[in-house]
Order: C-alpha cells, then structure tokens, then sequence
C-alpha cells in the first residue's frame, strides 16, 4: 500500500514530521517498508532560457543559454521543438541523475559545441508521457528555486506493509484513522456529498445467483452529458507517485477511490451496455475481453456482469473492454458493488488477475460504504468531468448487522501484561471507529462495518495493545517457582533425542530427506495408498507421503557413493505415515551403513582386519545399532524377542523383527533383498534398521527416579560351557532364552560362541555351543550346587528346544 505524505495530510491534521509518522505507523503494526523522500528531484531548478540560437553543425538543434538565477548563464544544447528565448522551464546541471532516461549528466560536446547539462521534459521526470518538447512554466515562475517544490514533486511516498487481516488500512483514510486513535493528529470527518440529483437512472440491474453471498449488494447511478478529459494534475501526481499511469478522468476516479477510500469503483459506458445488467455465475466457456486487452475464458465458478451483449466485466476484479470508457463517452454508469471474497480470491487466482479492487475485496470492504463511496464518486467525477447525476438505485443489500463483542477490560493485562486504565482502552477502541456500550469492568463493544477481522474479545485486546504499544511491553524474568522443576519434555520428545545422540555416538551421520517419496518407492516399502497422495505435490518423484525412512536413506548413500564416499553410514529420526489420521502417523528411528562403514571402523586399511574392520557390513551391524537404541531409550533388554524374517524389502534369511512381548514389534533390522535395492538403482553392501520410538512402553512411574546402590558381588565370576544339538530350524535365541532363565539371580549372561553342522550330529541337525556367565551372589557355590544348576540349564533347554546335550 503506497500513499504520499500531503494524501495523508489531506485526512490527517498533524504537525507530525515524515520519520514520527513512519516510526508510527510501524509501532502500530502497520510496518513502513519503504520511504521514498523524493531527494533526486532536489538538484532540478527553474531556469529561464536568455538566448536561444541555431546550432552552427545541425538543423534541429538549439544552443541556449540559460540562467538558473545564480548570475552565471551556462550553455545548454537542446532539441526540444519548443525552445525559445524567454522559455522557463526546468534545467539538470551535470551531475544530476535523470530518472525518466536513466542517465546521470555529464559535461559533452554535441556536434562540437559543449553543453552543460539539459532542459528537461515531463517524461524525463517521470511527470508524464508528455516528450514533445521541454517544460514551459509561466513567466512568473521563481527562477533559481526548487523545481521539485514548484510542481509538488517533493511529496515524500510511504509504502506500507500490510497483513492480510487489515482491509481498513487499504485505504489511506483507513491509514489516518489508525494515526489518529494512537494520538498523531486529529482525523478529518470529509464533508457529505453535495450535488444535484436529476431524474431516474433508466437501467435496470438484476442479481441472479444461487448463492446471495457471492453478491451481497449492488448501487449504481446515470451521470448524463460528461467530458472524458485528462484527470487534473494534482489527481495524476498523486497516482503517478504510487505507480498507477494516469488514463482519462473516468478512470483515474475510480483508481483514486480504490486507494483513497479503500472503495473500489468501476465505470460502464452506458451508452455502449445493451438491455438488463445481469449478475449471474458465467457459463462454461464463455470468453471475455478484458480491460488489460487478454481475453479470459470464464467458468461458472466465475461471477460476472452481463448485459443482452453477452460478458461485460468480471465482478470485482476487472472490468470489460466492450463497455470501457474512452474519450467519446458522453454518459455512464458508475457501479458500486459488493462482493464474497473467498470467490474473488479463487476467481483470481484461477484466472491469473492480479488487480487493485480484486486486493482489497479478496479481504473485505466497508459493506456499509458501498452507496456512500458511490456518492463521493459521483462527486468527483461531476467536478471533473461535468453532467448531471440522476438518482441511485440499490439492489440486494440487506443492510449490516454489527457484531457485539463482551469485553472484560482485564483481558489486556492477563493477555498482554500491559497496565492499561479502563478509559485509555475505551479511548482506543473508540477512535479506531469502534462503539463501548456500557460501564465498569466488562462492556460490549460494537464492531464496525470496516473491521472484518475482529470477532472476540482476543482481538480487542490486540488493537488496545498496538495502540498503547507493544513497546511498552517491559521483559521480565519468570517469577520463580520455589521449587525443582518437573519434566518439560514429553517421552516421546525425550527418546527422540536419545535415538539421535545414541546414533551419533556411534559413528552415523544424521541426514535430513523428504517425507515424500515417488509412489513406486512407497510401494516397496508397503506404502502407496490413495489417502497419501499429495494433492499438489512439488515434483512427479514426490507424490507420496513415506511410509519407511528406508528409501530416503539409501537413495542418499547412493548418492554419496556415485561421488566416491562409498562407506556412509546415516541415520534419521522422523515421521512416517501409514494412514491419513493423526494415529498414522509413527515417529520412527531408522539407519542404514554401506560399504565397509562398521562400528569398529570404515575403510581397507591392514590394521583394521585385526578389528573386524574393512569387511562388508552385514546383519548384525544392523541389529547392533537397533538394539543400541532400544537400550538407549530404556527398555528393559531381558524383555526384547528377536524373531527371524522382516517386511519384504529385507532380504529373508539376513533379517529379523524385534517384538515386546508376541504382539508388539518395535522395529526390524537386517540386509536389503536385492529386488529392492535393484528397484532404488542402488547398489553395494548395505543393511539397516528401523526402530519404532513411539511403540516402545512408557517407563513405570515411580515417587523417585534415582539410580539403585552399586552392589559389587566379592565372589569370583564362573563360565560354564554348553553344546546342544538341535534341529536346524530352532534359533540361538531360544536356546539362550532357555538357559538364561535356569537361574536369573545367578545366570548374568548367555553368549553364543560357536554353531556346527556335519554328519556326526545328524542329517537336519545342528550343534549350538553356549557359554553362560555364572555369578555367585552370598556365598561360593559347592560341585553340588554347579552339578544341579547345570542339571537345570540342560533341562530347561531339552524342554523348550528338544534338542539334547552334546556328548
């Protein structure tokens, strides 16, 4: 929203210089973007041309010599039709930057006779159009002043920014009023409208909708007998310094109300509309021909005026070039109509219409400003343009109904923290057009017609404090609580950070990929349902919503390997979706290594062989760092089940799921089937893990968190070793289970250290050597008590596996 300073003052009474005013408006959160204090205009200055004499070298040039009023004439080399001794107009020295051809002067020679600057023409200035000849002044005009002050081209230009809950700043009164009510001068109550009414307006106006939202409310009138000239100079200035190109009178009205009042206006020819004007939704494949001479194929999401001609202008936004005014219009038709403005956005933004009315009513206008706007055109339009106005005719308006809002004046302290008195929030509120009706603590407060956006008494709040202003608003510390804090961060929030810090640690770099995904991907991964399209995806690669962060992450150490990292090792920490509800959505913690990128190291290298370093990553490095961060995040491990086999983009026999309990599964880990990855285009050694965060179960509660007392057992720890043979189906982990609960106060641990097959154990048999960590805790254990632990241990294996002691 761009105004001059003077348009300001024509509303605002203040003393106010140009810098309070723009540090104003941005305290009340009409935040100035820009200031534009028109200083390249300061070096012009009137001159008058003394001599003016034919170039000795060329026809069609002048050599002047002109004095800017400082007694020394200089000599200037001109081509300007209208160059004459005696001529006052507007002299550049060099030096100076002319805007309207881009070029700072120099002193030159033009056909060998040097020139000391130029006379200026009104487009050199960015006056006009106008470059028929240089700028003729009256006689009386001061030589040696300001050119910029003489004409008026020294008024500063504001622009602001504004939120699009502000439709009554879009108009410069709008602007003035909110300066006023924060005490930066007096508003200016515009005289009403005062004209003579001749006769009726003849044309008819019919609304024909499904829906009377869409047009709430249409006035108009017949001005008979105008003269379509050039608008006045103050009038073009004005729209010329906000970037709007002065066009006839007609036009320049309406551009001037959309901006001075925020009232868009629109003009028909009325001599050019054929029959009834029609507001109706537009017809499938209509066409229109615009004023911006494109033509635009309408649609019955489209609201449109029409006449027996067909299409006449497309409501609210622009107008049709049929029924334009030109300069042999003689009567029209001035319209001034009220609009829904989610239909203008969508008509907009569906036709690629970017104009000044579709703005303002795509955020709502003044309903009950729609006849007096049309009353103060009609004015503007009779001073300039002469005729006479006949009667107006309204149809459809209903009328306003303002909203009343309950107001406790104690919501600015409990929502702000601002001490303001009950009658300095009244006095706001009331200069910002709104009516308190009531007394003592709590009142209503009704709306204005202008004010769209305020519904409840949160809103309230908001204009007393921009008003009162925010920087008043004094920081303070948090008033101490007296006590330790409790927890701030959920569980969930907790364990995301401890997956992230436990990955980290060892040794995988964090990425951060798309949550969509090509649906191919999705497929492969189980996802690729239709509730997770995106409906405007940013790319064809990225339609779907990820179901696995998998695909992101091999698709990346993929990347990292076509340029030579081979060995990468990443991990995120994210959300994937498996349905189209809040529930769907899991956090989940997933990893992948390639290449050589192990814990204990990445890389060939011959000291690393000693280590386990420099061989391809494979399943257990996958479930070591899976298990790493179900640990982390503080599941009791005696409770963990790994089971054989994984979804199908694992590869079946180098794979595992990992449950609590037989229902719930925590995550899956293993190496990749080669159909996958052949699918992603990725290649290589690879394997990875996905761990689901939120399905782990939240940690008991209990009245204290600390750690239990260290209890170190004085006696010596004892191994004993197994050989079971077992059918080949059964796994280690049963067999362990098995052993580990014999004794689970003495048994400390269950390790697997070898596992053979042969024919001396059996076709389909196979031999699983265990070693178990026996420590004693009160006292040390006799032969008896080892001879009927181990009876125990082999037991309890018999009976769950069926398999035997291996002799």
């Amino acid at each position: 929203m761009k105004f001059t300073l003077s348009w300001l003052k024509d509303h605002l009474d203040t003393e106010a210089t140009l810098d309070e005013i723009c540090e104003r408006l941005t305290a009340i959160g009409l935040e100035v973007e820009d200031v534009d204090d028109k200083a390249a205009y300061k070096p012009f200055v009137i001159a008058k041309v003394l001599s003016a004499e034919k170039h000795p070298e060329a026809d069609r040039l002048k050599v002047l010599v002109v004095d800017a009023g400082d007694g020394k004439p200089v000599q200037i080399v001109c081509g300007a039709p209208n160059a004459r001794a005696g001529l006052v107009g507007a002299l550049a020295r060099p030096g100076t930057y002319v805007p309207g051809i881009d070029v700072t002067l120099s002193v030159g020679k033009i056909r060998g006779v040097e020139s000391h600057g130029m006379m200026c023409s009104e487009k050199e200035l960015n006056i006009s159009d106008n470059h028929d000849g240089i700028i003729d002044l009256p006689e009386d005009a001061p030589v040696g002043t300001s050119f910029a002050s003489y004409a008026g081209l020294d008024d500063p230009v504001i622009e602001i920014n504004l939120t699009p809950n502000r439709p009554d700043c879009t108009s410069v009164f709008g602007i003035a009023r909110d300066l006023a009510a924060s005490g930066l001068g007096t508003l200016k109550q515009p005289k009403a409208p005062d004209f003579k009414v001749d006769g009726e307006t003849p044309h008819e106006v019919k609304i024909v909708l499904d829906d009377e939202r869409l047009c709430p409310g249409f006035a108009y009138r017949l001005v008979r007998g105008v003269k379509n000239d050039p608008s006045p100079k103050w009038m073009q200035q004005r729209l010329l310094a906000i970037g709007l190109r002065p066009i006839s009178a007609l036009v320049d009205v309406t551009n001037y109300m959309t901006f001075d009042q925020g009232r868009p206006m629109h003009v028909f020819d009325a001599d050019k509309v054929k029959g009834t004007l029609t507001v109706r939704r537009a017809r499938e494949g209509e066409e229109i021909l615009a004023l911006d001479t494109r033509t635009y194929k309408l649609n019955p999401s489209n609201v449109i005026i029409s006449d027996d001609n067909g299409p006449e202008s497309i409501g609210g936004i622009m107008g049709g070039e049929h029924s334009g005014c030109d300069e042999n219009t003689v009567n029209v038709l001035i319209e001034s109509a009220l609009w829904d403005p989610i239909n203008i956005a969508k008509t907009g933004r569906s036709q690629g219409i970017i104009t000044d009315a579709r703005y303002r009513f795509e955020r709502g206008v003044d309903p009950e400003y729609m006849v007096p706007g049309l009353e103060r055109t009609t004015e503007l339009v009779l001073s300039m343009c002469g005729g006479t106005a006949a009667a107006t005719k309204v149809t459809g308006y209903k009328g306003h109904v303002r909203k009343i809002v309950d107001f406790p004046f104690s919501e600015v302290k409990r929502l702000t923290g601002l001490t303001v008195s009950n009658q300095e929030a009244r006095t706001i509120l009331t200069g910002l057009g709104f009516e308190v009706i009531g007394e003592g603590e709590q009142v209503k407060v009704s709306v204005p017609s202008w004010r769209p956006d305020v519904d409840g008494k949160a809103d309230l709040v908001e204009e007393v404090m921009r008003v009162h202003g925010v920087d008043n608003i004094k920081p303070e510390p948090l008033a101490p609580t007296g006590s330790v804090n409790g927890r701030i961060l959920t569980t969930l929030q907790i364990r995301t950070r401890t997956a992230k810090r436990t990955l980290a640690a060892r040794g995988m770099m964090e990425a951060v990929t798309w949550s969509f995904i090509s649906e191919e991907q999705a497929k492969l991964f189980g996802g690729g349902s239709p509730a997770l399209k995106l409906a405007n995806p940013i790319a064809a690669d990225m339609s779907d919503m990820r179901p696995s962060l998998l695909p992101g992450l091999l698709v990346a150490a993929q990347r990292n390997a076509d340029r030579g990292f081979g060995d990468v090792a990443i991990f995120e920490v994210s959300g994937t979706y498996e349905a189209d509800t809040p529930e769907g959505q899991r956090r989940v913690a997933g990893g992948i290594r390639r290449g050589t990128a192990s814990l204990s190291g990445a890389g060939r290298m011959w000291s690393n062989a000693s280590k386990g370093g420099g061989k391809p990553v494979d399943v257990f490095d996958a479930k070591a760092d899976a298990l790493a961060v179900l640990e982390a995040c503080g599941l009791p491990m005696g409770n963990v089940q790994i089971e054989a086999g994984a979804p199908a983009w694992y590869h079946p026999g180098r794979s595992g799921t990992i449950k609590a309990g037989p229902k719930v599964i925590l995550g899956y880990f293993g190496e990749f089937h080669p159909k996958t990855l052949e699918a992603l285009d990725v290649s290589g050694a690879l394997c990875g893990f996905e761990v689901f965060v939120d399905a782990l179960p939240e940690p008991k509660k209990k009245a204290t968190r600390t750690k239990p007392a260290l209890d170190l057992s004085p006696f010596q720890m004892v191994k004993r070793d197994f050989a079971f043979v077992v059918d080949k189906t059964i796994e280690a982990g049963a067999i362990i289970k098995a052993a580990g609960s014999a004794d689970r106060k003495l048994i400390t641990g269950v390790n697997v250290f070898d596992v053979f097959e042969g024919a001396s154990v059996g076709e389909g048999r196979k031999s699983v050597a265990i070693e178990v960590l026996i420590q004693p805790v009160d006292k040390t254990l006799t032969d008896e008590d080892f001879d009927a632990l181990t009876k125990k241990i082999v037991g309890n294996v018999e009976k769950t596996t069926g398999g035997s002691l291996r002799a």
